[in-house]
């Protein structure tokens, strides 16, 4: 394939200068993305094109200086200018009031012991707070794939946890105090009393804020470390689980000798593939199957099911309602399965990773999210519709974090859209999951239409529907046949609507589409059309949470041979804590 072009698209104002990374990999940098590749070359064709002008292919990242230049993947899409006001009578959840941070009982204690194992998550108060201006002559920052760094790198990322760690504990610097931001954001300390509404809480998971909130605590996580090694250049490795020479934790990470070690981890997956599709239970697969069915979910989550803003980022969550418009298709899956799968089993709450209190104290969380991270800007180089939500009640959403001099800065989504005004940007590497379109198991019309008299019809089953065993179900499509034009206007969509799950428990459910067999298909199928997946949290009051998930259907009917067919014939597969789970309705609509 092609080698990766240097982008050469600046920030609004800035010079163009080339600049390459300082950090070395103990194999050569990898600069092959079809992405950028001249000719887009694809074993084969894809529905979702990717766009092929992406620059001039003279340099590659291996020969570029990290000075002051802004560029990098974030760049791509240009650059805007927004300004840090909030839209007169819009309603964007303001960042929260942390003097009024409550604590909430995690959930318990360890087996055979009174340690609790939650607590108080708030961080320290403070009394100013400064709004957030983007950086200047900087140093520019590479993230490099985790299994590639030298051992140099290795050493220079375990000092910087090992003197995070070493901090005072009121230091909101801290190893422990940054963990915590994670706990309060997502476990019920945090309440939207600035937005006007003290009696509901802020949650940054499950709703189209999970992307850049996640995406400014990296930012400032990564400045913290850096500082305190002295090395403006440092940057966050990412944790490659997309591609198969990274689907397993880095070797470095098991060292117990090292900063970046837990011990909170599944010792049964410290040296397995890593399984992004996990059901909380290990499966009887191989790991050369692991790695085929691991392509083929990034490519379902990353392309079929992310046809749009409101597919990859999440539903809308606004100051005054709970985030019960559902998840993004990367944060159901593979998102929240790997969580689960580093967390460990021994600890009641699958603590470190496995739960959203917890998850901060794994160093692995942060290049775990690192990844994440960059799948928002490999999504947005697909071109078409996969752009940035434009609402101005998502882009004035506001968050506090403290800076790596302990100033509590307050930021928007808006300013947080492309890397490469924050001064960042991702090593280059394969995207083989780009080639890994789930096939057919059996492409065939007329599967729906022989089970018609076999399985009810969506408006005859008397929802809710509990899903303590498989659910079958014919849903009615409100058009069949539609034209090439149509499905480019509107995405075909299944959704299951009104999911309400016990939040306390990790839950998972599959979904298939004309799957008629009773031994469900493999992921790599094109039967298997996505995952409901949620990872342990608490909430004030309540154990019982509501929400919304979402597929698309126009591509995978395409490929079934299914596109002229009156019904869909939806399997919905328990996986983990779904005996508690209910299901409200299974329809069809175009968005």
């Amino acid at each position: 394939m092609a080698s990766l072009p240097t982008p050469t698209v600046t920030a609004a104002g800035a010079t163009t200068k080339t600049y390459s990374s300082s950090f070395t990999t103990t194999s050569p940098v990898i600069s092959s993305w079809p992405l950028f590749s001249k000719k887009c070359a694809l074993n084969k064709p894809l529905k979702h094109k990717i766009s092929c002008n992406a620059g001039s292919s003279e340099n590659s990242l291996n020969n570029l200086d990290r000075r002051n230049v802004l560029l990098g993947l974030g760049g791509l899409a240009g650059a805007v200018n927004l300004t840090s006001v909030p839209s007169v009578g819009a309603a964007p959840i303001s960042a929260p009031d942390i003097s009024k941070c409550g604590t909430t009982p995690l959930t318990g204690f360890r087996p055979g012991d009174n340690t609790p194992t939650g607590g108080d998550c708030c961080p320290p108060d403070s009394t100013q707070i400064m709004d957030f201006k983007f950086p200047k002559n900087e140093a520019f920052r590479v993230r490099p794939a985790a299994h590639l760094l030298s051992p140099k790198y290795i050493a220079k990322f375990n000092e910087a946890i090992k003197r995070m760690k070493e901090l005072p504990e009121t230091d909101p610097r801290n190893f422990l105090q940054q963990a915590h931001i994670h706990c309060a954001y997502c476990n019920g300390a945090y309440t939207q009393s600035s937005s006007g509404f003290p009696d509901i809480e802020i949650q940054i998971h499950n709703s189209w804020l999970f992307f850049p909130f996640h995406r400014w605590y990296l930012y400032f996580y990564e400045r913290i470390l850096g500082s305190l090694i002295d090395d403006p250049t440092f940057a966050l490795p990412f944790w490659n689980w997309d591609t198969p020479a990274g689907m397993t934790i880095p070797k470095y990470f098991n060292d117990p000798k090292n900063a970046v070690f837990d011990p909170k981890r599944n010792q049964g997956h410290l040296k397995g593939v890593v399984d992004l599709g996990y059901n909380g239970k290990d499966s009887d697969t191989t790991d050369i199957e692991k790695v085929k069915n691991n392509l083929a979910i990034m490519y379902r989550q990353m392309v079929t099911n992310a046809t749009d803003p409101t597919a990859f980022f999440g539903g809308e969550y606004r100051a005054g309602i709970e985030p019960i418009s559902g998840g993004g298709s990367v944060e159901q899956s593979p998102h929240t399965p790997v969580h689960r799968w580093v967390g460990d089993p021994r600890e009641l709450n699958g603590e470190n990773l496995g739960n959203f209190y917890s998850a901060g104290r794994d160093t692995l969380f942060y290049c775990h999210h690192s990844n994440v991270d960059r799948m928002w800007s490999l999504w947005k180089m697909q071109g078409g519709k996969h752009k940035d939500i434009t609402d101005p009640d998502w882009l004035n959403t506001s968050f506090v974090f403290y800076d790596e001099n302990k100033n509590l800065v307050r930021v928007y989504v808006k300013d947080c859209l492309f890397t490469n005004q924050l001064g960042y940007d991702y090593q280059r590497v394969d995207v083989p999951w780009l080639k890994s379109k789930p096939v057919p198991r059996a492409p065939r019309s007329g599967v729906a239409r022989k089970s018609i008299g076999k399985v009810k019809q969506a408006k005859e089953v008397s929802f809710p529907v509990k899903l303590d065993k498989i659910v079958k179900v014919l849903v009615a499509r409100p058009k069949k046949s539609r034209s090439k034009k149509e499905k480019e206007d509107q995405e075909e969509l299944l959704i299951v609507q009104g999911i309400t799950y016990d939040s306390e428990k990790y839950v998972k459910f599959d979904v298939y589409v004309n799957d008629e067999d009773d031994d469900a298909s493999a992921p790599d199928q094109t039967e298997f059309a996505g995952s409901f997946a949620q990872l342990p949290h608490k909430h004030k009051g309540k154990t019982m949470s509501k929400t919304n998930f979402r597929a698309g259907l126009t591509e995978l009917l395409e490929d079934l041979e299914a596109d002229d067919d009156d019904n869909v014939l939806v399997t919905i597969v328990p996986r983990s804590g779904s005996e508690d789970i209910t299901i409200d309705n299974i329809k069809i609509i175009y968005a």
